[in-house]
């Protein structure tokens, strides 16, 4: 079975479970009607099943190459970068005044989900270049607004992000590029940088990179770093790609998997960038970006769990294989499909999906509706939630790929079959745009700087929302609304602990957290259809993975002390 980009399942979420309707509903995102939602869901559909899902093979078995300084990326890779930007969704959510169409985020999340099944690593492309867009916009001088962004949002130019180094990984106040005056306004940046998404490729005329770098009287840390814009090509008096700047591709990374998207290690050797930003003001121009991309993250971990499901699907309705007692078929004409285990992998993978899905979705919402009131509370939602749809999204993928290769079996480990390459493919979102364990941090330490006040309204909503169906859906009503309260009580509980305390049960806590949020999207969808299948998949979710939390969040409050007690020496006996 081809992969099928899921148009219907979006609509549905944005229309019954995320409250897309309050977007569509403000002056600015007014022109994001149903109709013309749906219209733009089906050509994201189509471009990513006839033109970006044919040419994910080809990224595995034929990797891109570094050739003579020059990047070839994978065969099929120009025509399908040329298709997504002749198709304007490199500038889907830009402003219509450098180029870009405007659309809410929940409409470009929801595009991303569905080019990232077809195709994940030509989908990474545009979503850095997304995320280039936005930092500019908010972050950039008018005259480089002019410049570039018209250039990035057709897809004629795209964007890196250059953040890594190879002494600093995460701890990027410990980088050494550095940056120093030119007299006219310009930079010299000199440095080396390594991880470097789509650093250099063959599928668009220039390429922008966003680079952090320390000014000569950069204190040490990250509130000394600088964000500059240096450009493969220097631009011309016309716009063009001119004489080619003082930087180069040293290598490309040898990957576990992503093997069609070119990661490189870059060398900046004086060359020409202009400030984006203030001096010293790096990291928040960064972070915007960065912000961005994780919501994009996250996203790529859902679409990718989305292709691995529908080919393990695929495989467990044709595979035949021992007796299927309640298939009602003759003994050896059944498919593993009605085995009761495969069965409950299925079903897992599909209801982890739906719930990933849409707390990517009501993230996107949060951003959206922060734009267009300028509402602190949605800000403070959506700030909560990204690091959620980060780390849950990307599990999610790696779990479903993960378990798409157990229902193939032992052809799952073989690579012929494709269902490897899912598993490693989406392994590294769970790493990179800050690692799952950083997001869990971030969760529990800034995001939880208002005394869990965010967290709370949160919760107000999920047990309002479960108190509103009782009638209908009284135990998976009353399931989730105590799965809620356990939350709550948690919260409360950790706002009143020391930091080290909460690091210890981060990870933990997130997932629960992300957990709760699940069943009250599982429960919103059941109530929008009463009658239909989801009210099943629902309670799947609800009886056999909601519990979860329970044994998570005392996980997450067993506190440091117990880690600690065990010593390095200990840990290499």
């Amino acid at each position: 079975m081809p992969y099928r980009a899921p148009v219907s399942e979006h609509e549905f979420l944005l229309r019954e479970v995320v409250g897309f309707d309050r977007v569509a509903a403000t002056d600015l995102f007014a022109e994001a009607s149903p109709e013309t939602v749906s219209a733009i869901l089906a050509e994201a559909g189509k471009l990513s099943d006839e033109v970006m899902a044919p040419v994910n093979r080809n990224g595995d078995l034929h990797p891109a190459k570094l050739e003579n300084g020059v990047v070839r990326t994978s065969p099929g890779f120009a025509e399908g970068w040329k298709a997504i930007a002749e198709g304007g969704w490199v500038g889907i959510s830009g402003s219509p005044e450098y180029g870009g169409m405007g659309l809410p985020m929940a409409v470009t999340t929801a595009v991303n989900d569905m080019m990232s099944g077809a195709c994940l690593s030509l989908q990474l492309c545009p979503l850095l270049t997304h995320g280039q867009i936005e930092a500019l916009e908010h972050h950039a001088s008018d005259e480089l607004k002019d410049l570039y962004l018209p250039k990035l949002n057709s897809g004629e130019w795209t964007g890196t992000m250059n953040l890594t180094e190879p002494h600093a990984g995460s701890d990027v106040g410990a980088l050494s590029s550095k940056a120093v005056p030119n007299g006219d306004g310009t930079y010299a940046v000199s440095g080396q940088k390594i991880f470097i998404s789509w650093g250099d490729h063959d599928v668009a005329e220039n390429i922008v990179h966003l680079v952090l770098a320390r000014l000569p009287d950069g204190v040490p840390g990250t509130k000394g770093i600088s964000l500059f814009l240096v450009p493969k090509y220097l631009p011309d008096e016309n716009g063009k790609p001119g004489v080619a700047n003082t930087l180069k591709v040293v290598s490309l990374e040898h990957k576990l998997g992503l093997h069609g998207s070119p990661t490189c290690v870059m060398e900046f050797d004086g060359a020409k960038g202009w400030l984006v930003g203030h001096e010293h003001g790096g990291m928040a121009a960064m972070f915007t970006m960065m912000n961005n991309a994780r919501l994009g993250v996250g996203t790529q971990g859902v679409g990718a769990a989305e292709g691995a499901y529908q080919h393990a699907l695929a495989f467990a309705m044709e595979r035949k294989q021992g007796k299927t007692p309640l298939s009602g078929k003759p003994e050896g004409t059944g498919t593993i499909v009605d085995h009761a285990d495969v069965r409950r992998m299925l079903i897992t993978m599909k209801a982890d999906i739906l719930a990933a899905r849409a707390i990517a979705l009501a993230c996107a919402v949060a951003i959206d509706m922060t734009k267009a009131t300028g509402d602190a509370d949605w800000s403070a939602r959506a700030a909560l939630l990204t690091p959620l749809a980060k780390a849950f999204g990307t599990d999610t993928g790696m779990a479903v790929a993960e378990t798409g290769v157990q229902i193939h079996g032992g052809m799952g480990f073989i690579e012929e079959t494709g269902a490897a390459q899912y598993a490693r493919d989406v392994r590294v979102t769970a790493i990179y745009e800050g690692t799952n364990g950083i997001q869990a941090m971030d969760l529990v330490a800034r995001k939880m700087m208002d005394g869990g006040e965010a967290a709370f309204r949160l919760l107000d909503e999920i047990q309002g929302h479960a108190e509103t169906v009782r009638g209908t859906l009284p135990e998976l009503a009353e399931a989730v609304w105590q799965s809620a309260e356990t939350l709550r009580e948690a919260v409360e509980w950790l706002v009143g602990q020391e930091m080290n305390e909460r690091f210890a049960g981060a990870v933990p806590f997130a997932r629960a957290f992300a957990r709760v949020l699940g069943g009250h999207y599982h429960l919103k969808a059941a109530a929008a259809e009463p009658a239909g299948p989801r009210v099943k998949l629902a309670a799947f979710y609800v009886n056999r993975l909601l519990p979860e939390h329970e044994s998570l969040l005392q996980s997450a409050r067993a506190g440091a002390e117990g880690l600690y007690a065990i010593s390095t020496d200990d840990l290499a006996a």
